[in-house]
């Protein structure tokens, strides 16, 4: 399922309440480090809300147009091994433009959780 997360110190958090109800949709939730995050979950509300959200998106620009594709991908009924390749591919795009401390997975630690390796 794709999901697409706004987050938020908790102390100024009015903002992510205002964005779920201009786009009516979402549900948020206060984590226990102090970060409230606004959940939009589903394929279809994510396409949605992406295609909605991209004349504004001035950051991770990339990482949107990217989930976009995966998003519309993952809606066809009957995904094959070449599909499933392009998603890893996807994957290693918003991964790579993603800063993160911890290690990052390979091209081909994604195929194998997918099953794609012989």
């Amino acid at each position: 399922m794709a999901t697409i997360c706004f987050y938020q110190d908790s102390r100024h958090d009015k903002p992510l309440f205002w964005i779920k109800d201009i786009l009516s949709i979402g549900y948020i939730s206060k984590r226990n480090d102090g970060i409230t995050e606004l959940r939009i979950n589903g394929y279809k509300q994510v396409e949605r809300i992406l295609k909605l959200l991209k004349p504004f998106i001035q950051f991770k620009e990339i990482q949107a147009d990217t989930l976009l594709k995966a998003t519309m991908l993952l809606q066809s009924e009957n995904l094959e091994s070449k599909d499933y390749e392009k998603l890893v591919e996807y994957m290693l795009i918003i991964q790579n433009e993603n800063y993160r401390s911890r290690k990052k997975k390979t091209k081909e630690e994604l195929l194998k959780v997918l099953g794609l390796t012989p």
